[in-house]
């Protein structure tokens, strides 16, 4: 009998004298002393490819707890430590945004998962932000509007910035130009207030939730609620940068979700490094050339804790989301074709944020902030005739003797011209359970209508900041 190939251990590829611990490409075998080289260097590469982040800035990073952002915490630990060679020199916080009320977790289960995400937050040392999804419900209309990008003047070279950061702190007396930080982590907010949201405003946004029909539409929603809450968050406090945990693999799912979304357009801003369309808070994704099993290994290897949320619950007898399907679909073909996540992840890189910019508010999108890729009134006649409310006087009252009709800001159709095409086709979900379906008022229909003022009329599945803006605009 011939000798199994795998027999005798193979040695590391990049030492030649270690024991490969792990192989994460064909050829490609590690000892765990130079894989956790390997991966180091990949965050640092990227953050030095990508000089976006200057000496001093205010990082917020953004963590779900689960791997690629626990990953992505433990390399700015050690990235900031005084033992660190070239150590980064940003100023950091952290977020974690409660879910656990939409996830299907009761009470208890979310005092857990908030329990053992503080205790892990604490352990930083970093200043860190506790935000539940309910707050959403109260964000200001603003976070829809871009903030002031800068001056527009020219800043000074990432080399000059680092060069004066360091001076800066040799003249405040820390000789090593290391950046100080906290010896004990704190939590920025009124540290009285009770840890869960108040009952009311969980019913509400479970309301919210549950008035939505397809799952592919839920995920989009939580989605922005999500970035919205972290936005207000970085501006309020400060930060004029927001780190995400998203993995090569999660970037190559969600490069072809946002493709069957019809977001084709804005792939760049959604899926690259860089993410700057809210104008005052940059979004970079640092993790994004990982692949999952690279941040697997390492937080195995090295002890990263984890505290993993479960999924968005879905109703009986319903299809999956198109996240879902898609990742089901990339995820098989990776096991029999181990480069088709790279190769996806490679043909994003390929693309340019240009298509996504808009010039004025006018042509921007009111819920991804994106440009407007479709003319104003090709969908109207979807969802209403002729932009009016015809509030049951049988012709169209958009505009009347005395103005614009109070009602046309809450009709379906008025908001139209206000989204991009992928907008347009997660509004339609998001309306579609309380719209002009015909069969009588939702109420006869047997659809439970929420009363408090902010959710009533057509559109009570919106956010109430959202229908403030649209009625801005």
């Amino acid at each position: 009998d011939r000798p199994c190939p795998r027999s005798h251990p193979r040695t590391c590829v990049k030492c030649g004298q270690g024991s490969a611990a792990l192989v994460i490409r064909v050829g490609d075998a590690f000892c765990r002393g130079c894989f956790r080289e390997y991966f180091v260097h990949k965050f640092r590469a990227m953050l030095g490819k990508n000089r976006v982040i200057f000496p001093g800035d205010k990082v917020l990073l953004a963590l779900s707890g689960g791997p690629a952002s626990s990953a992505m915490l433990r390399q700015v630990q050690e990235g900031l430590s005084r033992e660190t060679a070239k150590r980064l020199r940003f100023i950091p916080g952290l977020i974690y945004v409660d879910e656990g009320a939409v996830r299907g977790q009761s009470p208890a289960q979310r005092e857990e998962s908030l329990t053992r995400m503080e205790t892990l937050l604490q352990a930083t040392g970093f200043p860190y932000h506790l935000a539940h999804l309910e707050q959403a419900l109260e964000l200001p209309a603003s976070i829809l509007r871009p903030g002031p990008g800068g001056s527009g003047e020219p800043g000074p070279s990432y080399k000059e910035a680092v060069e004066g950061f360091i001076q800066q702190q040799r003249q405040e007396g820390d000789g090593d130009g290391g950046t100080s930080l906290p010896s004990l982590s704190t939590q920025v907010g009124d540290l009285a207030a009770p840890r869960l949201p108040a009952a009311a405003r969980t019913q509400e946004l479970l309301r919210l939730f549950e008035a939505v029909e397809t799952p592919t539409a839920r995920e989009e929603l939580l989605q922005m609620l999500r970035i919205h809450l972290i936005l207000q968050t970085a501006r309020t406090r400060g930060y004029t940068k927001v780190m995400t945990g998203e993995s090569c693999t999660r970037v190559a799912i969600k490069l072809l979700t946002n493709l069957a979304l019809g977001r084709g357009a804005f792939l760049a801003v959604d899926t690259g490094f860089v993410d700057d369309r809210h104008g005052d808070v940059m979004v970079v994704r640092p993790m994004r050339e990982y692949m999952d099993k690279e941040i697997a290994f390492y937080n195995h290897f090295f002890d990263v804790p984890t505290v993993i949320a479960p999924p968005l619950p879905t109703k009986r007898q319903e299809k999956p989301s198109i996240h879902r399907l898609m990742e089901r679909f990339l995820l098989g073909l990776q096991e029999d074709f181990p480069s088709t996540i790279s190769t996806v992840y490679r043909t994003g890189e390929k693309l340019s944020p240009a298509p996504a910019k808009a010039s004025s508010e006018s042509q921007r999108c009111l819920l991804c902030l994106c440009a407007l890729d479709i003319a104003g009134g090709e969908w109207g006649g979807a969802f209403g005739q002729g932009g009016g409310c015809r509030a049951g006087t049988g012709v169209n009252c958009a505009v009347t003797a005395e103005g614009p009709c109070p009602r046309r800001a809450e009709s379906r159709a008025a908001f139209i011209p206000l989204l991009c095409y992928s907008c347009r086709l997660t509004f339609k979900e998001l309306v579609r359970l309380l719209g002009d379906r015909g069969g009588g008022s939702p109420r006869e229909r047997g659809v439970p209508v929420p009363t408090a003022p902010l959710l009533q009329g057509p559109l009570a599945t919106l956010p109430p900041y959202v229908r403030t803006e649209a009625q801005r605009r």
